[in-house]
């Protein structure tokens, strides 16, 4: 890591249960500030008072949307961002792209507003969220401190097995989810060649987040998600393996990189 302190950008945390807000811990605690990026101001303040309260540095970037406008916009905003702890802006080096529209419907359910929120999600925003990325890492010289990647910065997504194939129930979400992982792959062929790291994440299995908690029916079934490790994502182990891909050295870096418990099918 280099001599000034990095900041991570995160693009979706949700209810502060996932895998966003666990890589938003996992980072501060590695020492790095992180801005964070969701629709929601209550649940962000509560993540960042968390983050500060364990000693860490983190600010709460809301929007309204994740138009292709209000995600430019905010990125601005963290670009010039001063820290209370430093005299100066602070220069990404990580930026996690976890925002999602979950459209889960049958074919004929899926509405003209569902394809709009996808499109602006899995698409406009990530485009946005990219291209605003890759010009922060621009700036930047080529870590090469002890333990540095060799990157001048690290583009993260976060994909499901909905990035690979489609199924019952996912034809909205998995067209979204294949956008993205083609926009990932593209990117790390572009850039990889400035020395930028852009790698994609599929999550092939259920997170445990209140969310999908909520929605395993009570009983032995929710028991076994609850408390077998072996039959679910953890996302702190989600967020360590974003860590990882951030500290590869450019010589040999993934690409994608393929998560899922011990005991899931596929």
């Amino acid at each position: 890591m280099s001599a000034t302190r990095p900041t991570i950008v995160i693009a979706g945390v949700g209810n502060g249960s996932g895998t966003g807000a666990a890589t938003a811990r996992v980072f501060a605690k590695a020492g790095y500030r992180v801005a964070l990026i969701a629709r929601g101001a209550d649940q962000l303040k509560k993540i960042v008072d968390e983050i500060t309260q364990a000693g860490g540095e983190a600010e709460a970037f809301p929007i309204s949307s994740y138009s292709y406008a209000d995600v430019t916009a905010v990125f601005t905003l963290i670009k010039s961002h001063t820290w209370p702890s430093a005299p100066h802006t602070s220069p990404i080096r990580v930026a996690l792209f976890n925002a999602v529209s979950v459209v889960f419907k049958s074919f004929f359910d899926v509405t003209p507003e569902d394809l709009a929120s996808v499109a602006d999600v899995s698409v406009h925003s990530a485009f946005a969220f990219s291209r605003q990325a890759i010009l922060a890492f621009r700036e930047n010289h080529v870590d090469v401190s002890e333990g540095g990647s060799g990157s001048r910065g690290t583009l993260l997504f976060t994909g499901a097995t909905a990035s690979l194939r489609g199924n019952t129930w996912t034809s909205a979400f998995s067209a979204g989810k294949h956008a993205t992982r083609a926009l990932s792959q593209s990117l790390a062929k572009e850039f990889g060649k400035e020395n930028i790291h852009v790698a994609h994440v599929i999550v092939d299995g259920g997170i445990l987040t209140d969310f999908l908690v909520a929605r395993q029916e009570e009983g032995e079934a929710r028991d076994n998600f609850v408390n077998n490790p072996d039959a679910r994502l953890d996302p702190e182990s989600i967020a360590k393996s974003y860590l990882y891909l951030v500290g590869q050295n450019r010589s040999a870096w993934t690409w994608e990189l393929d998560l899922r418990p011990a005991h899931e099918k596929w």
